[in-house]
């Protein structure tokens, strides 16, 4: 037996490199993060590319194995090739993420030390740090000092997290669930109905308000219906309004909004996601005004921070509640339980393993101040208020004024389907590849997006897009 362990630890120790080993490992990575950040911009922000990263398969698992100089050139040529670079300035789709350089050493650091940080017992720094960044983005909120959340993979967790929260608060049993109404808007996230679902919530009563001509909620109708609602023996109990849409970066009411809450008792949570560090620029902090009033919010730093994907955020005021909900214990945990100086994120979260995720955003603050955040936000706006004024001058038609970064548009030719016209535009300008632009369809019309969030989009950036419209525009017309 002495034996056979000792030959399968001559194995196993091959998972622990040596000094030089690591050094070169290093090395090699630090060279091509060199490389990729040193081209970032003269590469394209999207490449067509027909075996769309198949060669991944070319390198199966095995009991071999590989140099470290082979792998990096698999990675550059089947992952960080194909496709869209979502590093790249050029990214104007979708809502950009980001990738700050010192959010890869947060993350390095975090993983070489693979701290856990789900409870207070096993890591309490880590744990307090990341508390402390959520006390932060509270703080911004206007939100109170005893309220809490949870870092998230993203929006779509927070929003579930708060969803079930709200659930529990107002006492929607199953067989409440079918006299329960919730209030949203068709411009909602997609991620709000689904987490209606996944929290049990699919037979409730889903009310979507209709929006003004900047696709706001329209808070007249919406008091009308809730009270229409009760007349008919519903419950309602959740409204849910954005401060930044997906599609046209619209901010909902939400001081109106809060007083409706406020009257009807129901639970207001606010997704955030895209817009809501923009609270803290000059330019819009008077728009989120009642932001603070809000029970709940979704906020992402991996967009309004410019983060690598992966860190959302979901604030609370009620933490208590907040626990309720997620806290479960377990017989072999019973030595977590005892010293909790700080709430223990996975009694705040359905996870209980997690990634240490606040090393990528403590370290980022901590190294830039917040002074460069604030400005680059502000940056975005100014922008893409300029792209809005420019593409008009080009022939374009808009959509409403950007309240944030996202503006739609789309180009009306004299004969033909104007969908089909801009449809081909946008692909087009996907296998030009300079820019990667996205679209939506909004009551049967299509627009396209320009959502200018990358920290590397610049004005540079703004008029290469606006050039390329006007290129491709030209060339589908003649």
């Amino acid at each position: 037996m002495e034996d056979k362990i000792k030959e399968l630890e001559k194995i196993a120790k091959t998972l622990e490199p040596d000094k030089l080993t690591r050094s070169q490992w290093n090395q090699a990575m630090v060279n091509y993060a060199d490389e990729f950040l040193d081209q970032i911009e003269e590469v394209k922000a999207f490449n067509e590319e027909e075996a769309k990263g198949k060669g991944i398969y070319d390198s199966p698992f095995s009991d071999h194995a590989k140099s470290m100089d082979d792998l990096i050139d698999v990675f550059r040529t089947q992952v960080d090739y194909p496709a869209l670079n979502a590093a790249s300035g050029g990214h104007l789709a979708y809502i950009p993420g980001g990738g700050i350089f010192p959010t890869a050493i947060g993350d390095y650091l975090a993983s070489v030390s693979n701290n856990y940080a789900g409870v207070f017992f096993a890591s309490p720094g880590a744990v307090r740090m990341e508390n402390m960044l959520i006390r932060w983005m509270c703080s911004i909120m206007g939100y109170p000092e005893n309220a809490l959340g949870n870092l998230t993979s993203g929006g779509s967790i927070a929003n579930l997290i708060a969803i079930v929260t709200a659930r529990d608060v107002k006492g929607i049993k199953a067989v409440k669930v079918a006299q329960s109404v919730i209030y949203i808007t068709e411009q909602v996230h997609h991620s709000i109905q689904k987490a209606i679902r996944i929290a049990g919530l699919g037979e409730a009563v889903l009310r979507y308000i209709p929006v003004d001509d900047r696709y706001r909620m329209d808070v007249e109708i919406l008091e009308r219906t809730i009270e229409e609602d009760k007349a008919l023996g519903l419950n309602p109990f959740l409204l849910v309004a954005s401060a930044g849409t997906t599609d046209v970066g619209a901010i909902d009411p939400l001081d109106r909004l809060a007083d409706i809450a406020s009257s009807h008792d129901l639970w207001y949570h606010i997704d955030a996601a895209y817009g809501g560090f923009f609270v803290m620029t000059e330019e819009i902090k008077p728009h989120y005004k009642g932001i603070e009033r809000s029970d709940s919010i979704t906020i992402d730093p991996h967009k309004g921070m410019f983060l690598a994907y992966g860190t959302g955020a979901v604030l609370i005021k009620n933490v208590e509640a907040l626990e309720r909900t997620h806290q479960y214990s377990a017989s072999y945990m019973q030595d977590v339980i005892g010293d909790m100086m700080e709430p223990s994120p996975a009694n705040l979260s359905p996870e209980l393993t997690k990634h240490f995720r606040g090393m990528r955003m403590w370290l980022p603050i901590q190294l830039y101040g917040v002074k460069p955040f604030r400005a680059a936000l502000s940056e975005k706006i100014w922008l893409c208020r300029y792209f809005y004024e420019r593409v008009q001058e080009i022939g374009f038609e808009v959509g409403p004024y950007p309240e944030l970064s996202v503006a739609i548009y789309r180009y009306v030719p004299k004969d033909g389907d104007a969908n089909q016209f801009n449809a081909k535009l946008v692909e087009n300008i996907r296998k030009d590849g300079r820019v990667f632009l996205s679209s939506t369809t909004i009551k049967g019309v299509f627009w396209i997006r320009i959502a200018i969030l990358c920290f590397r989009s610049h004005k540079r950036i703004v008029d290469l897009c606006l050039k390329v419209l006007e290129e491709e525009v030209e060339k589908l017309k003649s």
